[in-house]
């Protein structure tokens, strides 16, 4: 361990009152939530460094990575991790995949996509969540590093995340997968990608994910008001963020209102795989998702829909640091077991 990350961990077992006191004096409170005291203090921390908004994409994803290093928890035991690579529309996809101890297949499985913006992140950016997954639900989980912007802008992502999910059904005995029984799942811009997979099988006919996990997803890139404003300056995403983003993303602001950029403006959800819809309260995408989560409902989807109340957005990267995002990661992985076993 760095003498970084010692000093992170040792001061984040501080009392909450007293993280509370060196993060600005008293709680942090938005919409009625009161924000995780060490959520608060990170926030505290991350405000005295520079914004990724002032940095090319380059530099933020270093920074990122080294960030989010500090404060990921530890692989899930038992975990058996192996590298490979996924075929794709520009050529092979880093990945990896995790399988639960004494995994003997075939056995109902998942496709994950990281978050980012779809300009930041890779394979460690959800590296231990997707082995909490593998070990909780019990289930093997294919973590797929698409194409980044702005190197690679719309629809590269999409296009990527299309061709993994189809690629894992068409070879689920080498992944030990149960064919037909593969969802697909992701936090930010992987639960977007994730949403956007799901409404590409109904569109093109190819066989539909058994589930949806979308983690506090992009679903209106140009979605207005309640928490984008509320929560427009918290830890660690700004609407200044989202925005950063999008300009990296997009190659024209038209391009928002695609159903491939914003799933939310889908007219005809009826049908789609059953959802698992988890929102953050410290979060700018909280009710766009919770939103998009009311939508699938209303189509006759099924849903399973929370909100993280404590929590800022890519809690999942937390559960090192954070004992509330701990548990919440893995009350996620138990409901994903529980959505691809059929209950």
């Amino acid at each position: 361990m760095s003498l970084q990350k010692f000093i992170v961990r040792t001061l984040l077992k501080l009392p909450d009152n007293l993280l509370v006191k060196m993060s600005g004096g008293k709680p942090r409170a938005i919409d009625g939530r009161i924000l995780d005291a060490r959520a608060q203090f990170l926030a505290a921390q991350g405000a005295r460094q520079p914004s990724i908004t002032t940095l090319d994409p380059a530099t933020a994803r270093a920074g990122s990575k080294n960030g989010l290093a500090l404060l990921d928890g530890a692989l899930h035991p038992g975990v058996e991790v192996s590298e490979l690579q996924v075929p794709g529309p520009g050529g092979p996809m880093d990945a990896r995949l995790y399988l639960p101890a004494g995994a003997q297949g075939p056995l109902p499985g998942l496709v994950f996509f990281h978050f980012g913006g779809c300009v930041i992140g890779d394979l460690d950016t959800c590296h231990v969540f997707c082995s909490m997954i593998a070990g909780i639900a019990g289930c093997p989980v294919l973590n797929v590093a698409y194409r980044l912007a702005p190197e690679h802008k719309f629809p590269a992502q999409v296009e990527d995340a299309v061709a993994a999910y189809r690629w894992a059904n068409d070879n689920a005995e080498r992944l030990r997968m149960a064919p037909g029984r593969i969802g697909v799942g992701g936090d930010s811009a992987g639960g977007y990608l994730s949403a956007v997979v799901a409404q590409t099988a109904k569109r093109e006919g190819f066989v539909p994910p058994a589930l949806q996990l979308l983690i506090y997803p992009v679903t209106d890139w140009n979605w207005k008001g309640g928490s984008m404003d509320s929560c427009a300056d918290v830890y660690p995403l700004t609407r200044e963020i989202m925005d950063w983003f999008g300009a990296h993303y997009l190659n024209d602001p038209a391009e928002a209102a695609d159903t491939r950029v914003s799933p939310m403006n889908e007219a005809d959800l009826s049908g789609l795989a059953p959802a698992i819809v988890v929102t953050a309260g410290f979060d700018p995408l909280r009710d766009q998702g919770a939103a998009y989560a009311e939508k699938l409902k209303s189509a006759g989807v099924s849903v399973t829909a929370h909100c993280e109340d404590s929590l800022p957005h890519a809690f999942t990267a937390m559960t090192g640091v954070i004992p509330a995002a701990k548990s919440a990661c893995e009350r996620i992985a138990r409901e994903v077991g529980a959505a691809l076993r059929g209950g």
